[in-house]
């Protein structure tokens, strides 16, 4: 699946890859783990229909496993065209591939979340702010109470980043340490590598870009390297045990 929300976002949200509920629905982020999403939502005031939601994936990896490099590199041209089609002032990467992909930078979510920073991908200039993965923090309530924090920000960095009134464009909010560039490959605009029907035109609008996303898809039959391992996005698999021990919808922490 391809994205959801608004096409002229102010904010966008960027997760993993779609998970069981996800894969059923063809919608991201509508388990257990979109439920926490649009209930942090609700807490700035904001909808799921305000914002625009997508994954580093377009399709389910196999067994819920993490998602592979070369994944990753497939799909990546798609999630640049998009960025580069909403023009969003703020990212919220959602976790740790999301974040490592768009910042360039492996350090892991647990240092960096809640540090926004100033930068440029796919020829926009916005403030990226990686929180952690809701399904991570579904089952971890000081994990929950960090990521509602962290959320409660979004409003502040949204009105640094709104432009300016005399049309110029205000600074979006940076994390104190040195200024950073992004890799070469998010510097320069998205590449137009995803095949659309007029070749050598890249798809112009998220409809066209979304008809020409089936080159992401994860092999059905690939095995999983994992496959005796959890899935990496438990709280969207029904299989998944809960909080609690059991099997199911996962208890929920009750912090709204």
């Amino acid at each position: 699946m391809f994205g959801e929300g608004d096409p002229g976002a102010r904010l966008m949200f960027v997760g993993e890859a779609p998970g069981y509920h996800e894969d059923q629905q063809g919608r991201p982020f509508v388990g257990p783990a979109g439920r926490l999403l649009e209930q942090l939502l609700a807490s700035i005031g904001l909808t799921r229909e305000q914002v625009y939601i997508a994954n580093v994936l377009k399709d389910r990896p196999p067994n819920n496993r993490d998602p592979r490099p070369e994944e990753i590199d497939a799909c990546r041209p798609y999630l640049l065209r998009q960025i580069e089609i909403i023009k969003p002032r703020v990212i919220c990467t959602l976790g740790n591939f999301a974040t490592k992909l768009l910042s360039g930078d492996q350090t892991g979510i647990t240092r960096v979340h809640g540090r926004p920073r100033a930068t440029e991908i796919a020829g926009c200039r916005l403030c990226l702010y990686p929180i952690f993965h809701p399904a991570a923090a579904l089952y971890t309530p000081a994990m929950l109470a960090t990521l509602k924090q962290d959320v409660a920000r979004l409003p502040e960095l949204l009105a640094r980043a709104a432009p300016e009134p005399d049309g110029g464009e205000a600074e979006p909010s940076a994390a104190p340490r040195p200024a950073w560039r992004p890799p070469e490959h998010l510097r320069r605009p998205a590449p137009s590598a995803a095949p659309s029907a007029d070749a050598g035109r890249a798809p112009a609008t998220l409809d066209e870009l979304a008809t020409v996303c089936a080159g992401c898809s994860p092999p059905d039959d690939a095995p999983s390297p994992h496959a005796d391992e959890a899935p990496s996005s438990p709280a969207d698999d029904p299989r998944a045990p809960s909080a609690s021990g059991a099997t199911g919808e996962p208890e929920q922490l009750g912090l709204f």
